[in-house]
């Protein structure tokens, strides 16, 4: 079960107490934010995507959408989502608990910019009830994220 390896990762760091189990879904944006009392906008949920043969991660905003022409301009190819079967083979975890933790190896995790206005985020932890509230700098280091990356568009951009 994926919660278990992101609960193993988190006890290598003394932080699986942070880990936060809800009794309702957290599988959408909508039901995380509910589930753990937080803005839809500070769930950090991670968008998975083909690139050539490999899968990447891009963590973003809960009201973030991916904008194609920002992901070809900084990936090069067009912005492919992955199965849901994909992306349980290709990240290891399913579609609704999602996350840069505890993830197969090969799989780069990026940060989009929509995140850097909140001071913590709350990413899921490998389950479809689960989440974590972790700082930005917490992100950067527990996701092993390559780098910040500017591919998504706010609600408020045309």
């Amino acid at each position: 079960m994926a919660i278990e390896a992101v609960k193993a990762f988190f006890r290598q760091h003394g932080m699986e107490n942070r880990i936060l189990e809800s009794a309702q879904s957290s599988a959408t944006v909508a039901l995380a934010a509910q589930a753990f009392g937080t803005e839809e906008r500070r769930i950090a949920k991670s968008l998975s995507f083909l690139l050539g043969d490999k899968a990447i991660l891009v963590v973003a905003a809960g009201d973030a959408k991916v904008s194609n022409q920002k992901y070809r301009a900084r990936f090069g190819a067009k912005a492919k989502m992955l199965t849901p079967e994909q992306v349980h083979t290709m990240i290891g975890h399913d579609v609704g608990g999602v996350c840069p933790f505890a993830i197969n190896e090969n799989v780069d995790v990026y940060l989009d910019e929509s995140l850097r206005r909140f001071e913590t985020v709350f990413p899921a932890c490998g389950s479809s009830n689960s989440a974590i509230e972790l700082t930005l700098p917490e992100l950067e280091q527990f996701s092993g994220s390559k780098a910040w990356v500017d591919v998504c568009k706010l609600p408020d951009e045309a």
